[in-house]
């Protein structure tokens, strides 16, 4: 044995505490509007994040009626539920979404360029 392997510490994970599931950190639900790029000029904009009690078809009527564009809701294995519009929409959903009382402005994140 060295006079080196005494002076190796135990393996230090710095992201430990911010993996921990008990944390405090991340533990408020947020709502997430992105935009994604199609082809051309074309956008896409994805709400998820939404509550599950909430109908989401309900939701998407009333966003297509609103701002007079096309929309679906499409089932994610890994996300649950998430709207899609037609467009981009970030603006549009996130103020409808507080007028609305469904989500609390400080927990929208809007995503995009």
């Amino acid at each position: 044995m060295s006079k080196f392997d005494n002076a190796i510490p135990t393996a230090f994970d710095p992201f430990a505490e911010a993996n921990a599931e008990d944390s405090g950190a991340g533990t408020k639900d947020y709502v997430h509007v992105r935009v994604q790029q199609r082809n051309g000029r074309k956008s896409l904009t994805t709400v998820q994040g939404l509550k599950k009690e909430y109908s989401y078809n309900k939701i998407l009527k009333d966003l297509k009626k609103e701002f007079c564009c096309n929309g679906t809701v499409v089932q994610d294995p890994e996300l649950g539920q998430v709207i899609q519009l037609q467009g981009d929409q970030r603006k549009n959903v996130s103020t409808f979404l507080v007028q609305a009382g469904i989500v609390k402005k400080e927990n929208i994140k809007i995503h995009g360029f």
